[in-house]
């Protein structure tokens, strides 16, 4: 008797299933070739991603360019930043025109050819022939004491590789914006379970592509050539973008539905400014005098449809604006994806990295002469350890948590009807997110008692000697433990939410938001320590040249605690407030209609 098929979601005008015959388990075959065809271009694509940003401080400070060390800086964080702030612009271009697998498929296109203008201008013909020749540097009066500043020359190459940035960035925050939505595209007819854990191995992916370019092309970049480091990244792109189109054939393909901005827009006006809507209707006397019913037919969503949209998504913004104080707090505890020389430069390390960096760094591996310049080395000793290491640890603690949680907790979760709802797993994960930086505290406090008793071992960071306490580092692995575990509660849910409760006119553009928010909490949180750092600051230790001995990290930790306390009350009540109205009748979820 043959195996049932999975239940099919309704088809909308101009949707493609799948070219090729399946036979009798045809369809969750090719649904599951699909959905790891997207997983392995999303590991493709951000390794390719933060192979760009791990060293691009340093290729752009280094002999080729010759640029500051303010001026790499900024530029590092123009592309950091647009790649998050642009993310509604690429998800709306795929829900309004291109439709979500177009928008993939020229994205990867342009991130190629932008992603080649950096082994490009890594060798001398290839600089000269889109910078042109770099002028020599004038020479100038020596300064009259040490403090005082010269008027930094613009830099050489600044409008090519600015423009290359930019287009990097809205490449990237394109493919952020609408693979996340296209992949659980191939999935949702096997269900919600099968759409739920998509999203699991997704957010491994991006962590698995996140470690690999870091531990490996970072390396080749820093120790062999900015050549052949940079080159890495577009053979990433390049083998994802064949990736996805050789599976083509088995892809779900959905069209475009159409712009609602402006139905939104009018929505907006006529709830907050009825007086203002009169006068406009007042002006379109024909309009005003039409039934809805004896209007011209318009393309895209009915009258009726623009209304449930709009209030759908006043209802999700709350929850999404909800997450920044979150987000400011997690990217403050692990800034991965800003580059490592950068953080070192301006005192923005992870404020976990930067305290095991004076924790006491135990002796693991052999010392490698030759490799001395990657290592953390304590002073004395024979063994080293790779900083890349402490860089990573978050990331390696949730590239463990996500298969177990996947294989092991959800399953029992589930057949004990206990599986939380998206929200519920956000508001858990912001406990964890919570308890993780409490631990973090108290550790600092106890550091910082060593310190004051003058108990300190002495250990080499690169060129820098730190004054540790001699506390092990291996104290940190609670509080790496819970914010690993707060990831995949808050991050992962967060992704299936966004997904699932966006009308499907929208889900590229809510998608965007989704990141874009994340985006927005980073900002505010290096603003938090930029402030920090101000003299009379917690952050302020003008007198450890890269230490923290003389700062209140600790009350840092505990600011940043109350922070997400606060978030996390707030959040409740206002997903308490979402799960009540979305239990009525008319919900809009993913899940339980056909949104069109």
């Amino acid at each position: 008797m043959p195996a049932p098929r999975a239940r099919e979601q309704p088809r909308v005008p101009g949707e493609r299933r799948p070219l090729l015959p399946g036979g009798v388990r045809g369809p969750r075959r090719w649904r599951r070739a699909a959905g790891a065809a997207v997983l392995l271009v999303e590991m493709l694509e951000r390794a390719a991603f933060f192979g760009i940003t791990a060293n691009l401080v340093l290729y752009l400070n280094s002999t080729n360019f010759n640029w500051a060390g303010e001026q790499a800086s900024r530029a590092a964080l123009v592309f950091l930043g647009a790649s998050y702030l642009l993310a509604p612009v690429g998800g709306w271009l795929a829900d309004v025109y291109l439709g979500r697998y177009r928008a993939v498929a020229l994205s990867l296109l342009l991130y190629l050819v932008a992603s080649g203008l950096l082994p490009a201008t890594a060798f001398p013909d290839g600089r000269s022939s889109f910078c042109g020749e770099m002028p020599e540097s004038p020479l100038g009066p020596a300064c009259p004491s040490s403090d005082c500043r010269r008027a930094s020359p613009s830099p050489y190459c600044a409008p090519v590789l600015y423009a290359g940035l930019l287009l990097l960035a809205l490449a990237a925050s394109s493919v952020r914006s609408n693979l996340t939505s296209f992949g659980a595209d191939q999935v949702m007819d096997l269900g919600r379970d099968a759409t739920r854990r998509f999203f699991n191995w997704f957010y491994w992916s991006i962590n698995l592509g996140a470690v690999l370019s870091l531990l490996v092309v970072a390396f080749i970049q820093q120790n062999i050539s900015f050549l052949l480091g940079y080159s890495i990244p577009v053979g990433c792109v390049g083998l994802a973008f064949f990736i996805f189109l050789f599976a083509t054939p088995v892809f779900v393909t959905k069209p475009p539905m159409g712009s609602q901005v402006s139905s939104m827009l009018k929505l907006a006006l006529q709830n907050c400014c009825p007086q203002l809507w009169q006068r406009h209707l007042a002006r379109d006397h024909q309009g005003a005098r039409l039934l809805p019913d004896q209007r011209s037919p318009q393309p895209g969503a009915s009258p009726q449809e623009d209304i449930a949209n709009f209030q759908v998504l006043v209802k999700i913004l709350p929850v999404m604006v909800t997450l920044v104080p979150y987000w400011m707090v997690y990217f403050q505890e692990h800034l991965l994806e800003l580059p490592a020389c950068y953080l070192a430069a301006h005192r923005m390390q992870s404020t976990y990295v930067l305290q095991g960096l004076h924790l006491h760094i135990p002796n693991i591996f052999p010392a490698n002469p030759s490799n001395i310049s990657m290592a953390l080395r304590a002073q004395g000793s024979s063994y080293t350890i790779p900083e890349a290491w402490l860089l990573l640890a978050n990331v390696v603690v949730v590239l463990i948590l996500v298969p177990l949680k996947d294989r092991l907790i959800d399953p029992l979760l589930l057949r004990c009807k206990l599986l939380p709802s998206a929200l519920q797993k956000m508001a858990l994960g912001m406990f964890f997110g919570f308890t993780s930086v409490i631990v973090a505290g108290v550790l600092e406090m106890e550091r910082l008692h060593y310190i004051h008793h003058n108990q300190t071992v002495s250990q080499q960071i690169g060129e820098v000697l730190y004054n540790a306490a001699p506390l092990s580092i291996w104290w940190q692995i609670p509080q790496y433990l819970l914010i690993g575990i707060s990831e995949i509660f808050a991050s992962i849910p967060g992704l299936e939410f966004a997904y699932s409760e966006a009308p499907r006119s929208m889900q590229g553009a809510i998608m965007g938001i989704f990141f874009c928010l994340s985006g927005v909490g980073s900002l505010l949180g290096s603003s938090l320590v930029a402030l920090l750092s101000l003299p009379g600051g917690w952050l302020h230790c003008p007198e450890d040249f890269g230490n923290i001995n003389n700062c209140r990290m600790d009350l840092y930790f505990f600011l940043l605690a109350g922070i997400q306390a606060v978030t996390a009350l707030l959040f409740v009540w206002i997903a308490g407030r979402y799960e009540r109205v979305s239990q009525g009748p008319a919900s809009h979820s993913c899940f339980s209609r056909d949104r069109g």
